[in-house]
């Protein structure tokens, strides 16, 4: 049996997706520039190479010509809909005998839709940028490095591992089903966000975001990377947007910044690293984070990622801290996550939950509890992945639940041997898992769309791993998916990368749209356009949020897709300079936090480590683009 990886909050030391790149110095940004854009004698990040030059790839980095595959249809879902489970156990809990601590998790990228925060779509790894920037007024100039290839590495090949068992009991109080309503045949799965306002949306809802008076973006500002020691590695997870603050974790503190000028607004210090971070936040901005009591030493690599604290992200407070205990010792939480005026943390000990507002303590794990709550997706409903029986033979519940009470609202259980699942959206609820065996899923294999009223199946899509790019980790963070959106009764996912119309080394993709109610394609597809990679972010309305990955000689963009018609309109151009698109594409889609709303995109890292202070490159934890 395949055990799962390290804890989210202890990265394996090295690098991120894709292999770094070898180049001369370049100009920082604000540098004379050749107006005309050339191919480089050694291509910039992201760029197509010759195959005999060509390193071995990372996750999502174009690869040498293939034959071009099609995306497949996938077939029809297996069975008809499930018919409700009974809820007959307490909730919230967790086992009598605690399941066992599993070794900590490799990072895996993820996002959840964001009714209240502009859809931001998180993930994490990276590249390290090869051009410098040149620091704002007012910020020190630091050190470090991003996680090189050797992480990104990992943290595919552990998402991609097989973690589906089969044989033992069902739990007491199953449903009765036999497994193959919700069973696929072999099949493999390819992060994430649902509709803006926590609806379906409607493709004739329109959406919210303008085009520019001029789509040309430029860089608005750019945050270095805190200085960082020696062989460490820190987890830097969580961003946020409001109206009138661009908010960022760093190494043991999170930042606010001004969203236009890069301003620092307010400073929260921490104990320890910020270890997980709700992808939500409230109609007043509040939000929550999971951090170390204390900061990592060689003698004791971890302090537990047991401290809760809400924060108001408007005034720039600590507003409380919690813990909860199993036995006597405090719980170290997975995830965290946000959902109408609640706090609700997940972990391999059970689920806890807190207002929001004033720090009460709403659930906690039971000692008698036969189960218990791994994970919660949170945003327009809060549902909880809760795992029943032995590690060999587990049942996952999906459960809608009341945020304020923890009050089981719907349930539905899928075939035991599913040991993992993530939630993609929760209103409508999808859920994606990965089941049965295919080197190229990446915690998703296919997705079941669910009634989170009565808890019946609707329909199940299959994803091939090898057709489709959407990714999650239902490991230790169920809400952490990336590059799938779901709105308008529709779920949308990004093909593989195959060769363009241009040259033989020239990478393209589509995305494509699949009905929640029947499970079949719509005929929708966007095109990237040759030399860009498209990745859904978010819903607006009826529209779908959409970043363009550019090609070595084009800065990045973001179109919103007409959710009818599926016409593109582009909203935002980056600078096509190569120091700035350098900069740009260490931070992918699939790795990295994204956020766009109102003519500005913020793009930022999650692991903060030492590699630049070996290679004398420019670290950045941030930067935002804008239009002029």
């Amino acid at each position: 049996m395949t055990q799962p990886p390290p804890p989210p909050n202890q990265p394996p030391p090295g690098g991120g997706f894709g292999p770094p790149q070898d180049q001369p110095p370049q100009p920082g940004f604000g540098a004379p520039q050749d107006q005309t854009p050339q191919p480089p004698t050694q291509p910039a990040f992201g760029a197509p190479q010759p195959p005999a030059q060509q390193p071995q790839p990372g996750y999502g980095y174009p690869q040498a010509p293939q034959a071009p595959q099609a995306p497949q249809t996938p077939p029809p879902p297996q069975g008809p809909p499930q018919t409700p489970p009974g809820q007959g156990y307490g909730y919230p809990g967790q086992p009598q005998q605690p399941y066992g601590q599993p070794p900590a998790p490799a990072p895996n990228p993820y996002g959840q839709p964001q009714p209240n925060s502009y859809g931001q779509q998180p993930g994490y790894a990276y590249q390290q940028p090869t051009m410098p920037l040149q620091p704002q007024a007012g910020q020190p100039a630091a050190g470090g490095r991003k996680v090189n290839s050797q992480l990104a590495i990992i943290v595919a090949a552990v998402v991609a591992i097989a973690l589906i068992v089969g044989g033992g009991v069902w739990y007491a109080n199953s449903s009765g089903d036999d497994g193959k309503k919700d069973t696929a045949n072999s099949s493999g799965g390819t992060g994430g966000g649902g509709d803006e306002k926590g609806g379906t949306g409607g493709t004739g809802s329109k959406g919210e975001e303008k085009v520019p008076a001029n789509t040309a973006a430029s860089v608005l500002f750019q945050v270095p990377q805190p200085e960082v020691k020696a062989d460490t590695t820190y987890t830097v997870n969580g961003s946020w947007l409001t109206d009138t603050v661009y908010a960022k974790s760093g190494i043991a503190e999170v930042v606010g910044y001004d969203p236009d000028k890069g301003t620092e607004l307010w400073t929260i210090k921490l104990p320890g690293p910020v270890c997980a971070a709700s992808r939500q936040m409230t109609d007043k901005h509040l939000t929550a984070i999971a951090y170390e009591p204390a900061m990592p030493t060689k003698e004791k690599p971890t302090a537990g990622c047991s401290q809760v604290s809400a924060i108001d992200l408007d005034a720039g407070k600590q507003l409380w801290t919690k813990t909860a205990n199993a036995g006597d010792r405090l719980i170290p939480w997975d995830n965290i996550t946000v959902s109408a005026n609640t706090v609700a943390t997940g972990s391999t000990s059970g689920g806890a939950a807190w207002d929001i507002t004033t720090g009460k303590s709403l659930w906690s794990p039971k000692p008698t509890d036969s189960c218990y709550d791994a994970g919660y997706g949170g945003g327009a409903k809060l549902v909880a992945v809760r795992k029943c029986g032995d590690y060999d033979a587990r049942q996952l519940h999906i459960q809608t639940i009341d945020p304020a009470s923890g009050k089981v609202l719907s349930e539905y259980k899928m075939s035991q041997g599913i040991e993992y699942a993530s939630i993609v959206s929760t209103e409508p609820l999808v859920v994606a898992a990965e089941v049965g065996e295919d080197t190229g899923a990446s915690g998703i294999s296919d997705v079941f769309s669910i009634d989170n009223k009565t808890g019946k199946l609707r329909t199940r899509i299959s994803l091939p791993g090898d057709e489709y790019a959407a990714r999650c980790d239902g490991i230790y963070r169920p809400e952490y998916c990336f590059q799938i959106a779901v709105g308008n009764d529709r779920v949308y996912v990004p093909t593989e990368q195959h060769q363009g119309a241009g040259s033989e080394y020239s990478r393209t993709n589509e995305i494509i749209a699949f009905d929640l109610g029947t499970g079949k394609q719509t005929g929708q597809r966007a095109d990237a356009g040759d030399g860009y990679t498209i990745s859904p972010l978010r819903m607006d309305g009826g529209n779908l949020i959409a970043y363009k990955r550019p090609p070595y000689d084009k800065g990045g963009q973001i179109v919103s897709i007409d959710g009818g018609t599926f016409k593109e309109t582009k909203l935002l151009e980056n600078p096509a300079t190569e120091a700035v698109r350098d900069v740009e594409t260490s931070m992918s889609p699939d790795s990295s936090e994204y956020i766009y709303h109102d003519g500005r995109l913020f793009m930022s890292e999650v692991y903060a480590s030492d590699f630049g202070s070996s290679t004398g490159e420019k670290e950045y934890l941030a930067i935002a683009f804008g239009a002029k």
